[in-house]
């Protein structure tokens, strides 16, 4: 999906068609947002600019949840996503974006990393 340009395709005053000066340049172009959900985990990789790669979550099964009393990381089982603040319509989804609260084995906890960037779910434990 393509975002427009802007004055790229506007209309002459008198509304007449414009001919643009020049195309589409490669970093123009935009893909779908990665919105991770809960399921089996599945990872997605784009080029970035630069030639880079980026490898965003696609489905979401596991968190790497640290606790913030004896600061310890474990590997646990996402149940579902409680709270979302950046979007309510997340919330009903289920995307787990950050900032995004989550229900897990070892409690809810709040996640820290961005993981349709960073490929991954890093979270902090909340209190109760």
């Amino acid at each position: 999906m393509t975002r427009p340009i802007e004055n790229l395709r506007k209309k002459r005053s008198t509304g007449g068609k414009t001919i643009p000066g020049r195309g589409r340049r490669a970093f123009e172009f935009d893909g779908f947002a990665l919105e991770p959900v809960l399921g089996k985990q599945a990872s997605a990789g784009r080029r970035v600019r630069g030639g880079g790669a980026k490898v965003g979550v696609v489905k979401v099964e596991f968190a790497n949840v640290v606790n913030p009393a004896d600061h310890t990381a474990r590997k646990v089982k996402v149940g579902r996503v409680v709270e979302n603040g950046s979007k309510r319509d997340y919330e009903r989804r289920g995307v787990i974006t950050r900032g995004a609260v989550i229900e897990t084995e070892a409690g809810r906890a709040r996640v820290t990393s961005r993981p349709s960037q960073d490929g991954v779910v890093n979270a902090v434990l909340m209190a109760k």
